[in-house]
């Protein structure tokens, strides 16, 4: 199992000051910074783009810079946010002409590719690209909008993609993003994620620190218990 990431989604925070957000959520013990790409078309949603990622760049944030993109189609905005610097994106196959020229696009462009499965995307998407791609980011809600419930069905997909990349031998990171919070991040963990993108209860907390201490605490005795050392 790769180190734990969280990567608090910045579709949450205040905008007003994203700068300073995000550099508290970070300072806060976070890892990554997650990018919400919505276009209002693949998704009935309208949010940011590539100047925002180059903003942040400029700001000072060194952090990786995780893009997940709900647009279609995809292919124009991947080097748009390489150039802004993203350190990964990550797309929907549903919204991709041709997924593994896409997936090439990424590497091209010099950031990491991932996949990203709709909680009704059948897993089967993965059969001819799994050797291409180094992250798959299980939506544990329908895209398109923050803020949703957890669909408690998606910790069966997770355990299932997770044995997939166990036979797989490759160091594919296992993300989740929706509902994620410091009362469901065991559950998600246990499952075998080890990237957990979380939002509201983040950005949303009077105290970054302690919401994220507490999810890493969970995060933790969760991997305690799947090695036989309970907590």
């Amino acid at each position: 199992m790769l180190e734990p990431v969280i990567a608090p989604s910045i579709l949450s925070a205040n905008f007003a000051r994203l700068g300073a957000e995000v550099d508290a959520a970070l300072a806060a013990g976070a890892g990554w910074v997650h990018f919400d790409v919505m276009d209002n078309h693949y998704v009935p949603n309208l949010t940011i783009g590539p100047m925002v990622c180059e903003a942040l760049r400029r700001h000072g944030v060194t952090a990786p810079i995780d893009v997940h993109l709900m647009v279609q189609p995809v292919d124009a905005l991947v080097p748009q946010f390489a150039k802004a610097g993203a350190t990964s994106i990550s797309f929907h196959p549903e919204a991709s002409a041709h997924v593994h020229r896409t997936i090439q696009s990424i590497r091209t462009n010099g950031c990491s590719p991932g996949l990203v499965l709709n909680p009704a995307t059948p897993l089967d998407v993965l059969d001819w690209v799994l050797e291409d791609i180094d992250l798959i980011l299980v939506m544990s809600v329908n895209p398109g909008f923050g803020g949703q419930s957890f669909i408690p069905a998606m910790l069966e997909k997770v355990r299932r993609i997770r044995a997939l990349i166990d036979r797989s031998g490759r160091p594919i990171r296992l993300q989740v993003d929706g509902g994620v919070k410091a009362d469901n991040i065991h559950d998600i963990a246990l499952a075998g994620a080890d990237t957990f993108v979380s939002g509201s209860a983040i950005f949303g907390a009077p105290d970054y620190a302690q919401v994220i201490g507490e999810m890493q605490r969970e995060i933790q005795r969760a991997r305690d218990r799947a090695t036989g050392y309970f907590t």
